[in-house]
């Protein structure tokens, strides 16, 4: 079995940032697209002959075809070992842990993330390194370098492996290792969370239902909550990963999980619901009666991180992404922590996780996670949601309120413009831009904008600067609305919208979040010009 070396050109694509490279499945199956594009990951690598290299994805439409292209390339370019999940699986956090646990040199992972799957569907594919987190930016940059410039790639010629078979094979000169794809997570949450009070939870009558979307999460979430916790058979639904996500939109939302909203808020609901999407990072913890959004639940989880006992001596700090709520704020100010606005993206937690300044981290597009691993981690989330449940043996909706009490409410809402044309979208970013100095001390409606700018972030960790991260618009009454395009879709550009209000008044803590911030919606509109810019009169998907 010989190394052999295919002539190849470059290739254009995008440039990877800590998502990977995202396209449509039929660009993915051009040929030589995944070959330049997984060469390129290896030639911007140094010092990994012999080293260990974690492989695995989604499930979704073309995973299983590009890893065994994955792992003949990386047999031929040198890795002495390489894991993958059985079956082609692994999600994204149990990647970062797989990557920690073994002391792997790195991972590639694929995955779209919440996005549709699909013949015609999005694919993707990223390279994790030794800490379990994503590429930094050095790396991301030397990849796209590579791919500019490369003229050929490296395989061997060899007939696919049986992903499906536990044990280990010879590829080459490389060992191919078929892994439990649950095993090294379900000891890690273990370690973290009180298994035993759960069992009781559970054999005391709580009932939940965790929805894993046809998604990498199904087979965890089955061996975790069904098998290891003594849940009812049934409490896990849509627990078969399938390549196209059963035609479903594998996005914990309110608009793609809507059946089990519709659950939680009629009649005879569960406990307790909860979902994760495609590859297993992003969450959505609904209690019975009650929608708990990403950011109230990163709060929640950090006041109360101390019930579970991987967390019992405390926190080191609490980090959040510039445009998550401010309700993390507050809990890591009355905990006398270090608390950290960074721009959207896990690897500006990853740098303060790894210098021990935070443990728990959160995004409010549904990421949660701690120091355990370096992604976010939607069952984690969930299973600490559990523990703090068992704990305070009070409903879900009781201890939100509880903590708006305490701490105040943020009001909070996001308004996602999908796949908008993109030169539209930027020239609303650069509209924007241009008005920065003119917005403070005027009045939109009746608001009085106090400041704006163009977030920019100095990383604490090594200095590294990162500018034009969002724009904020802040009100006199602490009040605000931010705007960023995001970088995760494939089609277009989407424009979010995040729309805030603290409300200290427990008076006024139940009422309707869209209509309190029904002012500040308006005035978002106004001041972008979304609707005159864009065409669209309405957010594709509100949360």
């Amino acid at each position: 079995m010989s190394v052999r070396v295919v002539q190849t050109k470059p290739f254009e694509g995008q440039k990877p940032g800590t998502s990977g490279l995202r396209k449509k499945v039929p660009v993915f199956q051009q040929p030589n697209y995944v070959e330049n594009f997984v060469q390129a990951i290896f030639d911007s690598l140094e010092g990994f002959a012999g080293q260990t290299l974690v492989v695995g994805g989604d499930g979704r439409y073309h995973n299983r075809e590009a890893i065994q292209t994955i792992l003949r390339m990386a047999a031929a370019n040198g890795f002495g070992r390489i894991l993958v999940g059985q079956g082609g699986l692994l999600s994204t956090p149990a990647a970062s842990c797989v990557i920690r646990a073994k002391g792997a040199f790195g991972g590639i992972i694929l995955s779209a993330s919440h996005n549709p799957g699909g013949p015609h569907g999005d694919f993707g594919i990223k390279y994790n390194i030794g800490n379990g987190g994503p590429a930094p930016e050095k790396i991301t940059d030397a990849i796209f370098a590579h791919t500019q410039t490369m003229r050929e790639y490296k395989t061997l010629d060899a007939p696919d492996l049986d992903l499906e078979r536990i044990g280990t094979q010879q590829l080459g000169d490389a060992t191919v290792e078929v892994i439990d794809p649950v095993a090294d997570y379900l000891a890690l949450m273990r370690t973290l969370i009180d298994f035993d009070a759960l069992r009781k939870l559970f054999a005391g009558g709580f009932r939940m239902r965790f929805d894993a979307m046809h998604a990498a999460t199904g087979p965890y979430a089955k061996a975790i909550l069904e098998g290891e916790l003594g849940a009812p058979a049934g409490t896990v639904v849509n627990g078969t990963p399938l390549p196209d996500f059963g035609g479903h939109h594998p996005d914990p939302n309110l608009v793609h999980a809507k059946e089990l909203y519709d659950l939680m808020m009629g009649a005879g609901a569960p406990d307790f619901g909860a979902a994760s999407d495609g590859d297993g990072d992003r969450n959505l913890i609904i209690g019975r009666g009650i929608f708990i959004t990403p950011s109230d639940s990163l709060a929640l989880l950090a006041a109360n991180a101390h019930l579970a006992p991987g967390y019992a001596r405390g926190l080191k700090g609490v980090a959040r992404s510039m445009p998550t709520s401010g309700a993390s704020d507050r809990v890591a100010e009355k905990l006398g922590i270090g608390s950290y606005e960074t721009p959207t993206g896990w690897k500006f937690f990853g740098n303060l996780l790894d210098a021990g300044m935070a443990t728990i981290c959160g995004e409010e597009s549904a990421g949660t996670g701690s120091d355990h691993v370096r992604e976010k981690d939607g069952l984690w989330a969930v299973l600490l949601w559990l523990n703090v449940l068992a704990a305070r043996g009070e409903p879900a909706k009781d201890i939100v309120q509880a903590h708006w009490r305490e701490y105040g409410r943020n009001y909070y809402t996001r308004h996602d413009y999908e796949e908008v044309e993109s030169d539209a979208a930027n020239a609303l970013m650069a509209a924007l831009r241009a008005r920065l100095t003119d917005l403070p001390g005027s009045r939109v409606g009746d608001a009085e904008v106090k400041a704006a700018d163009d977030f920019a972030y100095t990383d604490p960790v090594d200095g590294s600067v990162s500018r034009s991260q969002g724009i904020r618009v802040l009100f006199a009454d602490g009040s605000r609305i931010v705007y960023r395009l995001s970088g995760t879709g494939t089609a277009g550009a989407t424009l979010r919208v995040y729309i805030e209000r603290f409300e200290p008044d427990p008076a006024r803590h139940d009422e309707d979040t869209q209509a309190i911030l029904r002012p500040l919606i308006t005035i978002a509109d106004q001041l972008a010009g979304i609707r005159a810019r864009t065409g669209r009169g309405e957010p594709s998907v509100i949360t």
